[in-house]
């Protein structure tokens, strides 16, 4: 099974969908839509779904599609699932900027995800992902804390 999703962004993500629904990818998916409305032939498009059922599609998932959120992201790499981003744009009002861009060109430099650009084709990215083989995910939200706090203290 391949878990879609796409966020809870203001902005709807039709294209990565369109994509999805035109592949030749025969896998179950399941897409969590947020604010994105489609109906479809080949995917279960849901709105919108709580923590444990994200983490519970996560954790089912043989691969994970997703904009390049911060967020989901690391959840996905938590679970220890092969990641392919695809990051959404400002030119089709996708998101006000494109610093997905540059989320996700960092997580991938560290190959822990592959990225899909324009001019990919997702059929041969889901090729790749699915014997993509990504580097262990290590959280730093330990070193990040500390840091914090050391910040906060030296500012007293």
């Amino acid at each position: 099974m391949i878990f879609v999703s796409l966020g809870t962004q203001d902005k709807p993500f039709k294209r990565l969908l369109d994509l999805l629904e035109n592949s030749s990818i025969e896998d179950e998916m399941i897409v969590q839509a947020g604010y994105t409305d489609y109906e479809s032939r080949k995917m279960k498009v849901l709105k919108y779904i709580d923590k444990p059922q994200f983490d519970e599609y996560l954790k089912k998932a043989d691969c994970v599609i997703c904009h390049g959120g911060v967020g989901t992201i690391v959840s996905a790499l938590s679970f220890g699932k092969k990641v392919l981003v695809v990051p959404r744009l400002a030119k089709y009002g996708e998101h006000h900027n494109d610093h997905q861009l540059q989320i996700a060109e960092a997580y991938r430099q560290k190959g822990y995800i592959l990225v899909m650009s324009e001019n990919d084709d997702i059929n041969e990215k889901i090729k790749e992902l699915k014997t993509f083989e990504p580097k262990v995910f290590v959280s730093n939200n330990k070193e990040f804390v500390q840091k914090l706090k050391d910040y906060i203290i030296s500012e007293r």
